[in-house]
């Protein structure tokens, strides 16, 4: 007996002239994106795993696209050092580079997307066809850096993943008070290569009609410009950093639909804040590069999540685990969670953010919405050592700052009005900025690497 191979489509939802993407106000049609990924495909080596560099969010479909006619899985890897891709190579022998001009800067085999120079492949005869994809296909690896920083691949199946755009694009969908997302022009702020802006701009137009704007804006003024280009109803996919720069750079916005966030919760006054001058819904999405998406908030209605359709918790507290849907085996998460229904929860921290001062305890993340909120600070975060003897109670945090404009002993003082006395940070060190990555997220490596930067006396004012 033959057996039956299900198949998902490469492209869903609109028809075959709808905008796939926006390029300097500039329409490109998904009839064109399915040319320029058939043509893409054939230049691909015959086999291996792509390293998708491209930084314009159209290459990058592109690129997705090439691979999965090609049968390739393509490496997401959360940032693109040397020495990141010197451990993808040991564990993916058959890696190269898709780049967007010139030899790739890592040594990989390199194939190097013909439309750098502007020009897109001639679509004029393109079939109206969709291609159909191997349902069990292994669409991407989405690597995290783990404590020792050896990135962990976790297999991302086309199947599962179209599942996940369509719960997604459903639930937005209502959150807009639309049927669905047809039209939608998207303005992400986030990198295509991370979980998030993979799901929520990439995946959402490829699978749920939607259309994006090929750049990444990362500055207030370039994230209203990309608004402006693109047409009504719009959407800003984004993170608490980047929407908190926007609203302090109080830079005119074009009328919104709805405002995404992730990668870090968000506090209630900054959701409200953001409603009140965007105009628009603002809504949360929780998730883990293990399961993607899980649930979605709108902020100012409450701290409660609720899960995406077909997705079922179990457990509660530091063991909870998620299954259904898009989700095809039951997967923990790495957070604290109140469960108050199998499809709904609070969200009470992550496991690994937790500190005990004193026998109190509090979370990082807590103590940075309170640092964050004080008048002055542009940017800040608690940092715990890891030398710190959290079982004895010896736990001297670090807070570091961006705020020019404040001494430590005022951070202290509004601190003090904010948080127990326990969790007073013994150092406060001001810096320029602070080495966020592209989606706006701190690691532990990258505070403990900017503490050793930073003489303990004389960083402190």
């Amino acid at each position: 007996m033959r057996r039956t191979v299900t198949e998902a489509p490469l492209l869903a939802g609109a028809g075959p002239d709808a905008p796939l993407a926006w390029r300097q106000g500039m329409p490109i049609s998904r009839r064109r994106f399915v040319a320029d990924a058939t043509a893409l495909a054939e230049r691909l080596p015959a086999r291996g795993t792509m390293l998708n560099l491209s930084t314009d969010r159209y290459r990058f479909a592109v690129g997705l696209g090439a691979a999965l006619l090609r049968q390739h899985s393509s490496l997401l890897p959360p940032n693109h050092l040397p020495d990141t891709v010197a451990r993808l190579r040991l564990r993916f022998a058959d890696i190269y580079a898709l780049v967007e001009a010139g030899a790739d800067e890592h040594g990989l085999p390199a194939v190097a997307h013909a439309d750098a120079a502007g020009d897109l492949a001639d679509a004029g005869s393109a079939s109206d066809t969709v291609p159909k994809i191997a349902a069990t296909d292994v669409a991407a690896f989405v690597l995290t850096s783990g404590s020792t920083g050896e990135p962990e691949p976790h297999a991302k199946i086309w199947g599962l993943l179209a599942k996940n755009a369509r719960a997604e694009a459903s639930r937005l969908a209502a959150c807009c008070g639309r049927a669905d997302l047809y039209s939608v022009a998207l303005v992400a702020t986030v990198p295509p290569q991370h979980m998030y802006g993979f799901e929520s701009s990439v995946l959402l137009a490829l699978l749920g009609g939607a259309a994006f704007d090929a750049g990444r804006p990362f500055y207030p003024a370039d994230i209203a410009a990309a608004l402006a280009r693109v047409p009504a109803p719009r959407m800003l996919v984004t993170t608490p950093f980047h929407l908190k720069a926007l609203l302090d750079a109080k830079v005119a916005v074009a009328p919104l639909a709805l405002v995404v966030c992730a990668t870090a919760p968000l506090s209630p006054q900054l959701a409200a804040r953001a409603e009140e001058v965007l105009q628009a819904p603002l809504v949360e999405i929780y998730g883990c590069t293990e399961a993607g998406q899980v649930a979605t908030r709108r902020t100012t209605d409450g701290p409660e999540w609720r899960t995406f359709d077909d997705l079922l918790l179990a457990g509660d507290g530091a063991a909870v685990m998620v299954s259904g849907g898009h989700v095809a085996e039951s997967t923990p998460l790495a957070d604290v969670l109140e469960v108050l229904s199998p499809t709904s929860f609070r969200l009470l921290g992550r496991a690994n953010d937790l500190v005990n001062v004193a026998g109190k305890r509090s979370s990082l993340g807590h103590l940075n919405f309170h640092l964050n909120s004080i008048e002055g600070v542009t940017d800040g975060a608690f940092w715990m050592p890891p030398d710190a003897d959290a079982d004895a109670g010896i736990v001297r945090l670090v807070a570091f700052v961006v705020a020019p404009s404040l001494t430590k002993q005022q951070i202290e003082a509004a601190l003090r009005a904010r948080v127990d006395a326990a969790f007073v940070p013994r150092r406060i060190v001001h810096v320029d900025a602070l080495p966020r990555e592209a989606t706006g997220k701190l690691t532990a490596a990258a505070l403990t690497e900017l503490a050793a930067d930073r003489p303990r006396h004389g960083a402190q004012r």
